[in-house]
This record gives structure tokens, sequence and C-alpha cells, in this order.
């Protein structure tokens, strides 16, 4: 069963959607570390171990030996911060994403010429920010933690050796807890009220992809990875004296969300036995993200009041990501990886919000892959990533307003092993 706690005001329909870490939306690129090194370019096409289970099913094929693939990458992110902040008063300064693991791990088997079977467990989507009690962010969105972690069972059948199609069904786990103050006059105390959201559901979708040798060094790689629909139900709780006698009532609530799906279309081309060359783009549909609304079943008293349907705009567009890459083949146990990408916000200067203050970003990626014999390879990876300066200009009748500009960047690590049986 969907559960869910609400804590909520005027300003709840914020927090499920508009948090992130330093990624396009609150989506997250770390799904594998051979792949990160060359900034995600190919992602579609290069099927170079396990991972190939979330970045193209159909290039399960071109593995040819049953084989484990296990790492995880960590997102080092700084925020400089700025402005005038709240009319509350409170702190512009300091960073509010701490560092964060992203965990990863596939597995995969051939069964025939023809068939090959595998699963993954992933994390597609995730954010964490923290502002603190003291931030002039505070009453927009003091915290959020929000993840999704996706287990896919995978079945690829290759028609020859020219064509291979993937399909796996994902089964996706969402959880988090989101908050933010709510002001109150001095003549009810002047004590911060709070809101807060903690919830989790589990919903189903899909991915699927194609992969062509269209040459005998050069391969195509097209994938799909569907929405999910998410739905939370549970309680609304108001706990702030602005309501007076409805303090600490009860509400039943609904609050829907969907992750979109995306398109990734790659080339891999082997230029000769030692360099290999990769390009990429993504498409992601962020548009599906109009608004975030929670429907509470409120008594006959507050029928018709704020509370009864919480709503707020985001007005999210679609994404467009490019990536190039190259790798060189020093010998036959290393290898190096470089990439450079380019990623779209989907947010707009209108909306933007202090929990996803974020524009286009550029990333530099390096990376290297040991094999020190045929049975195990070690990759590792990093990253930087700097975006446009961006300003966040909210203003609210309850929660009064917010102006800061945002200077963001990261780093990324990752390392991942590889074993095959």
């Amino acid at each position: 069963m969907k559960k869910v706690m609400l804590k909520t005001s005027l300003g709840i329909a914020v927090a499920l959607a508009s948090s992130q870490l330093l990624a396009a939306g609150f989506a997250l690129n770390e799904q594998s570390i051979s792949g990160m090194g060359t900034g995600f370019a190919g992602r579609s096409s290069s099927a170079e171990d396990a991972s190939t289970v979330f970045g193209n099913p159909a290039g399960m094929s071109r593995l040819k030996r049953e084989q484990v693939t296990v790492g995880g990458a960590a997102v080092i992110a700084k925020s400089d911060i700025s402005g005038p902040g709240s009319n509350f008063g409170g702190e512009t300064d300091g960073d509010m994403v701490p560092v964060v693991g992203v965990p990863m791990g596939y597995y995969v088997k051939p069964i025939d010429d023809h068939w090959s079977v595998g699963f993954g467990v992933y994390v597609p989507f995730g954010l964490v920010t923290d502002y603190g009690d003291g931030d002039a962010a505070r009453y927009w969105g003091k915290k959020s933690h929000v993840e999704v972690i996706t287990f896919q069972p995978t079945v690829s059948y290759a028609f020859n050796d020219k064509v291979s199609i993937g399909f796996g069904p994902t089964f996706n786990r969402i959880k988090g807890e989101l908050g933010s103050n709510l002001p109150t006059p001095a003549f009810l105390g002047g004590q911060d009220g709070e809101v807060k959201i903690k919830g989790d559901d589990t919903a189903v979708g899909y991915n699927i992809g194609i992969l062509v040798q269209a040459t005998d060094r050069t391969r195509l790689g097209l994938t799909y990875h569907s929405m999910v629909d998410y739905k939370l139900e549970g309680k609304t709780r108001v706990s702030t004296p602005l309501i007076g006698p409805f303090n600490g009532d009860k509400f039943d609530a609904t609050l829907k969300i969907k992750t979109p799906e995306s398109v990734d279309f790659s080339v891999t081309h082997e230029l000769d036995d030692q360099w290999t060359l990769y390009a990429g783009s993504t498409w992601t549909r962020w548009s599906r993200l109009k608004d975030i609304t929670v429907q509470n079943d409120v008594p006959a008293q507050l029928a018709g009041s704020p509370f009864e349907t919480i709503k707020e705009d985001q007005n999210w567009h679609d994404t467009w990501a490019h990536a190039i890459g190259a790798s060189y083949k020093i010998n036959k146990e290393w290898v190096l990886r470089t990439g450079f990408t380019v990623d779209q916000s989907p947010t707009n200067n209108h909306d933007r919000s202090p929990r996803i203050p974020t524009g286009d970003r550029k990333v530099f990626s390096l990376g290297a892959g040991w094999s020190p014999n045929d049975d195990m390879t070690i990759d590792v990876a990093y990253s930087y990533l700097w975006e446009e300066d961006v300003k966040v200009n909210q203003v609210s009748a309850t929660k009064g307003s917010y102006q800061a500009k945002y200077e963001n960047s990261a780093h990324g690590i990752g390392a991942s092993l590889t074993y095959r049986f």
C-alpha cells in the first residue's frame, strides 16, 4: 500500500518535482562508470559491460560471457548563493547539497547465439538538498530527499550479427522526504510552522532498445526509457497556527507525479585498433511536469479553502543533451577515456524555485579501464560539471519574497568492477 504523510500549507505543491541533484530536472546520469568516462556519449551503442542493461538492453547480445558489473558514483556539489534573499531574513550563503552516493549493479548471461538475459539495479532519479533552519530559502524548500530505485529484468535477441533488440520491464520504487518552513505572524507567536512530505510508491515502466552493427567498425543504438506514473495516497496534517481550530487535523490526500520518458540515440565508431569515437543525443519529455497538485479530502468547514486543492505551477519544458567522447586503447590491459557533454535545464526564469536553482550545464569527463586479465575489468571516472549562473525570484502572499543568484558546480567520481565467469 502506498504511504505518505503530508504536513502541509499553501506551499506544499513545490515539494516533489522541484528538487534535484545537479542533473537535468531530477534525473541522474550515473548508471555506468565506463559510460561516465566518455561523458555518456555512446550510451546506447557502446555495450562494453553489463551496464548496457540500462544503456541499451539490446547490447547484451554483444557480451559473449556471463558477467556482473557493480559500482557506484559520488557527487560533490557546490553552490555559491548571493543576493538579498528573503524579506523574512536569513542567510544566503553556503552549500545546500551534501555529498551523495549513487549505487548500481548488473548481471548478464548469454543463453545461446541469439538470446541473452540480464538484470539491473540502478538509480535513475534522485535529489538531495538541505538549506538548514537559518537559511533565507527555508520557506521555499528547506530540505529535500527523493530517490527512485529501479529493478529491471531484461532479455535481448540477436537476429543475426548485425541487428539485435532488447526489452526490460522496470519496477520502480520512489520514496522521499521534503519540507519547508512556514512564516507565522508575531501575534500568533512568531514561531515557524513546517511543511513536510514523506512518501513512497511502486510503479511499473519499461526500457526497450535496438542495436545495429552498420559497418565492421560502426554501431548505432537507440533506447527508449518509458514514462512512469506514480500515485501517493495518505494523510495531510495541518500543523500551523495560521488555521486556528483545525491545527493538527488529518485529511486524506492524493499526490500524483510522472517521471518523464526519454530517447537516447548514439553512435560508436572504431577508428582503428586503438581509437574509438562516441557521439550521442538524449531527448527527455520534461514538459509533462506542468504543475504539482495535492488533493485533500477536507471537512465541510474547509471546503473551498486553499487546503482542499494545493497547486503550484512548474511549466517545465523538454530538454536535449548532446555528448561526444573518445577512448584510446594503450594495450591489452589499459584503455583511457574522455568526453564532453552539454545539457539543458527544464526550468524557466519565471517559475524557478530554490529547490531546483539550475541552468544549462556543461560536463567534462575523464576515465580509465584496467583489465589485469581476461576475467576482470576495473573502471574509474571523473567528471566536472559547471552551470550558467541563474537567478531565483519568487513572491508569495504567505511566504514573502525570495531573490538569489546561484553559481553551481559539481565533481563526480566513480568506480566499478566487471567480472566475467
